[in-house]
């Protein structure tokens, strides 16, 4: 038996290599299990010597429980916030940041807890609502690199509070570039470190006042061992030439910001039920009074009335509140939804939506054999040699390139086949110089055939 002591306390397991052992010795009692010889029950089986017993199965990883130097109070008042970012200023290395939103339960994606933690300075836990300004913080992280995991979920609701980095590192994006089939934080800890991270508070109403100790623990765990988990993917993305792919995979993250869907009423699950413009105008008008009233009290617009019940609204045409359906909300805000009802069916003809949004890119690829052929061959091509590189070097094939640049330049290609040319394309695009120093080659070979 061995204690595994990195980054604070765990139960006690066997370690990995045990672990592993283990783990292939029941493999090969599986695969003796399964073979085609007499059963148990068969006369010829009389006799026969007694198979050996299966290994036990391997014991579960130690998990996670408390960071090593405990749980640190949450700071609350700007005076504690400047000895947070001294704290900070003094400490050397990455910083490894997360943060907590209340998703599902309040509108927007505002931070309700950030947690940061660094080498000499310690972790800390900082209430974003009492303390809104988080530019000494920043100040005091300077160009020193971020640690998060899954940058795109944090980076935003950072951003609202003064902090932006200048350089970072994303392990769950390092964990694709590395080829990890499981890159939630969870998985990845314990492919590196052998631990389990325990997630029962992961969708809990953050905005809670005060913050029990459990979630705070769990908050705290978050970037307890994100340092050393850092190091050794780093290592790893070196040992596999992908060191410069993460980088330029990293920088393009620093200019990330949420995209901005056009009109959003339409992504309204169930909404493929409503045949009609005009009952699209319904929907679109009951979605934007929901929004207005989720906003007004600061709720996730779907937790105070589900998409179905807004689409039930819409196909049922109600003129009264005796037709709306049987909901607490519904009947609410009953004055509310009756007014939408009524501006969609009077909205001018000429101002519905249409029933789906124009298309500003090349066809569905399942279209393109019917009309345009050749392009189709060509699509057919470059995902080959993409997934046999894919393959090759243990990499996601839409992390190599993702499908949308590759069908625009396929469909719509430049006048001169060449490398140089498909990489100013690809770049107008977005793609990546690693990506493009791969693909455009691929697109050349394809054109040639």
């Amino acid at each position: 038996m061995k204690r595994h002591e990195r980054g604070g306390s765990t139960e006690t397991a066997q370690s990995e290599d045990t672990a592993a052992e283990a783990g292939a010795t029941q493999a090969q009692g599986t695969a003796g299990a399964a073979g085609s010889g007499p059963s148990a029950a068969s006369p010829s089986s009389a006799g026969s010597a007694p198979s050996a017993p299966s290994a036990p199965p391997p014991p579960p990883l130690p998990v996670l429980h408390t960071p090593e130097d405990g749980v640190p109070h949450v700071v609350t008042d700007e005076r504690e916030l400047d000895e947070v970012a001294a704290a900070i200023a003094e400490g050397e290395g990455p910083v490894a940041i997360d943060a907590e939103r209340a998703s599902g339960y309040r509108y927007g994606q505002r931070a309700y807890l950030v947690q940061l933690k660094r080498e000499g300075s310690g972790l800390w836990l900082i209430d974003p609502t009492a303390v809104p300004d988080l530019m000494p913080i920043n100040a005091a992280i300077g160009d020193a690199e971020w640690i998060l995991h899954a940058a795109t979920q944090d980076l935003a609701c950072l951003a609202e509070i003064g902090l932006r980095p200048r350089q970072l590192f994303d392990t769950e994006l390092a964990g694709r570039l590395l080829g990890l089939h499981r890159v939630g934080l969870a998985a990845v800890l314990e492919h590196y470190l052998g631990i389990s991270l325990a997630k029962e508070h992961s969708a809990v109403d953050w905005s809670t006042r005060p913050l029990p100790e459990p979630w705070l623990r769990y908050a705290a765990l978050d970037v307890e061992v994100l340092g050393e988990l850092r190091n050794l993917m780093g290592a790893d993305l070196w040992r596999q030439g992908k060191s410069e792919w993460a980088r330029q995979e990293f920088e393009a993250l620093l200019g990330w910001t949420p995209q901005v869907r056009p009109e959003p009423w339409r992504r309204t699950s169930g909404i493929n039920k409503v045949r009609t413009r005009r009952g699209l105008a319904v929907v679109r008008e009951l979605w934007e009074a929901r929004d207005a009233i989720a906003r007004e009290r600061d709720i996730s617009p779907g937790r105070l009335i589900p998409d179905q019940i807004l689409v039930d609204i819409a196909l049922a045409e109600p003129d009264s509140p005796a037709d709306l359906p049987r909901n607490r909300a519904a009947a609410r805000y009953q004055r509310q939804w009756l007014s939408a009802v009524r501006r969609g069916r009077e909205l001018e003809e000429r101002f519905l939506p249409e029933r789906t949004l124009p298309n500003d890119g090349p066809p569905p690829a399942k279209a393109w054999p019917d009309r345009n052929p050749v392009a189709a061959a060509r699509l057919a091509a470059v995902r080959a040699l993409l997934s046999a590189f894919a393959e090759e070097h243990v990499i996601p094939v839409e992390n190599v390139c993702s499908p949308d640049p590759l069908r625009r330049v396929i469909w719509s290609p430049p006048g001169t086949p060449t490398e140089e040319a498909f990489s100013r394309a690809l770049a107008s695009l977005g793609v990546r110089p690693w990506q493009r120093e791969i693909v455009a080659p691929m697109l050349v070979t394809a054109f040639a055939s």
